[in-house]
């Protein structure tokens, strides 16, 4: 399962991580990311989105259906 987010296109990016004695070690920054489930009225079915908190927010503002149409899903 790749990590991404369907909706923003966000995904894990690379950094480094920082001791006191400044001291770099390469890390990564995960995104927070869960599987949703949304209905769509006109075509009366279920469909399955891996997006992150930022994209469930996106969706309540301008719904699904128009998101849908953004994405030509």
């Amino acid at each position: 399962m790749s990590k991404y987010c369907e909706i923003t296109v966000k995904k894990k990016i690379k950094g480094n991580k920082v001791s006191h004695a400044n001291n770099k070690i390469k890390r990564f920054f995960n995104i927070n990311i869960s599987k949703k489930r949304f209905f769509i009225k006109k075509k009366n079915k279920w469909i399955t989105l891996k997006i992150t908190s930022a994209g469930i927010k996106i969706i309540n503002k301008i719904g699904i259906e128009r998101i849908l149409k953004i994405l030509k899903y």
